[in-house]
């Protein structure tokens, strides 16, 4: 008779007050999901330079099983490209609007998540825009260049 009584007070807590939630300040944090799902992040801050877009974007097509949470209370000029790169790959997003997802410069404009832990140590972005960036050293020049170089002779 004790575990019914139980079962309906969890029921009523429920009712009055919503599912509990597991780490709700991690998932507040990361648009909703936990951190060791996370492979990706960008804060607010971040996406105002779009300096990172190559980089995310990259990331991006890696990982096109992915989920994309994004920070739709921050402008749409910003998030929009990274949600049309997302739609021309395939990769399912979603935009969270809810008023517990603000937009500090050091809050999260965009997550790239998995459905399972990953527990990837560096999530930010700036970690792998290095990655990309780093500069090639090329010698060869393009058939165009070299049609020029010719009739300059």
């Amino acid at each position: 008779m004790d575990n019914k009584s139980n079962n309906v007070d969890s029921r009523l807590q429920n009712a009055m007050h919503g599912t509990p939630k597991l780490n709700p300040d991690e998932q507040r944090k990361y648009l909703g999901t936990f951190r060791e799902r996370v492979a990706l992040s960008m804060t607010i801050a971040q996406i105002k330079t779009r300096r990172f877009e190559k980089a995310f974007v990259n990331e991006m097509k890696k990982h096109s099983d992915y989920q994309l949470l994004i920070n739709g209370n921050i402008d749409q000029s910003l998030i929009g490209p990274y949600m049309k790169a997302a739609s021309q790959i395939s990769l399912k997003f979603t935009i969270k609007t809810d008023s517990i997802y603000t937009t500090r410069d050091q809050d999260l404009a965009l997550v790239l998540a998995a459905k399972e832990s990953l527990n990837v140590t560096d999530i930010d972005v700036a970690h792998f825009e290095t990655e990309v960036s780093s500069p090639e050293i090329t010698h060869s020049t393009s058939l165009l260049d070299r049609l020029k170089n010719s009739f300059r002779n």
